[in-house]
């Protein structure tokens, strides 16, 4: 569609709080093949009564008539006045799908049947909606590039009660998903210039003395394993060591090979994860910022966002 076209076209409209709201004018109503099939049987039907002179079909042809007509009314009631807030959409690496989180609100006494999203070709979740009341409807977008992903333009959708209407209300939301670069396949950093010796330690992932045990994580070297208390059914158990040294890796963006833009960055994702599983602490340098040592959830999305926006 031309984009001019655009402002002519209903759409819900903002309800000042960063949602919107389906308003009698934003609505689209339109008859399923069911209907107009319908519609093509009471034409026959009435035309086949006014031959015969029939009462009864008379009768049966205007109750049907009268059930296709109300609903008109009921389809287009099912969606009018319902309010959608985004939610929240956690990150996801490029190659995944970013499910968009959507709370839909009913704010009358009447019950809502059959509300389902939909962006384009790509259909959403379905949900009945109950009286003064709302519930979470996902939206699962293919994602291909690392960035922001902005929610496009969707739609809402209802063929309640008969599916001889088909109801639908455009919408726009302000709502981004952070895409982070595709994981590179499994590599190390450079080993000539990455990893150095921190002064400050750091308890259980220090050399020196043992400080204790803590639950086993996935990537902890099997020499910490504490085989002693896995053999007393205590489970997997690894030790702790702790000093007044730690190892810590620097990624820098210039120690890695000249390679196009994107590969640097699904490289340092790569590096990102694999520092993290290892409980070992880490600095990010990019040409145009410089994150400092450390390590953790918070830690670790931090230096992914800077990877997902990097250029921006």
């Amino acid at each position: 569609m031309p984009n001019w076209l655009y402002r002519f076209r209903r759409q819900a409209r903002t309800d000042g709080r960063g949602g919107v709201v389906i308003r009698p004018r934003s609505l689209y109503i339109l008859p399923t093949r069911q209907g107009i099939l319908l519609a093509l049987v009471l034409f026959l039907m009435l035309a086949g009564s006014i031959n015969y002179g029939s009462n009864l079909a008379y009768l049966v042809t205007f109750l049907l008539g009268g059930i296709w007509l109300s609903a008109i009314l009921h389809t287009w009631r099912n969606l009018l006045g319902l309010m959608i807030h985004p939610a929240q959409v956690s990150p996801v690496y490029a190659g995944q799908e970013a499910r968009f989180s959507l709370s839909v609100t009913n704010p009358s006494s009447l019950q809502r049947y059959g509300i389902s999203l939909h962006q384009k070709k790509l259909l959403g979740e379905s949900a009945d909606l109950p009286a003064e009341g709302s519930c979470l409807l996902y939206l699962p977008i293919p994602t291909v590039h690392r960035g922001r992903l902005s929610l496009p333009e969707i739609s809402l959708h209802t063929v309640f009660p008969f599916g001889l209407f088909h109801a639908w209300s455009y919408a726009r939301l302000d709502i981004s998903c952070l895409v982070y670069p595709r994981p590179a396949d499994a590599g190390n950093p450079p080993a000539d210039s990455c990893y150095t010796s921190s002064e400050d330690g750091d308890r259980g992932v220090g050399a020196d003395d043992f400080v204790g045990l803590r639950t086993y994580r996935e990537g902890d070297s099997p020499r910490h394993i504490d085989w002693k208390a896995l053999a007393r059914e205590r489970g997997l158990m690894s030790k702790q060591f702790g000093g007044d040294r730690t190892e810590r890796v620097d990624l820098d963006w210039d120690l890695l090979p000249a390679v196009d833009t994107e590969i640097r960055l699904s490289l340092l994702c790569r590096f990102i994860l694999q520092a993290e599983s290892q409980s070992i602490s880490y600095a990010l340098r990019l040409p145009d910022l410089t994150i400092p040592p450390g390590m953790g959830e918070r830690h670790k999305q931090r230096c992914l966002a800077a990877l997902a926006t990097f250029g921006e």
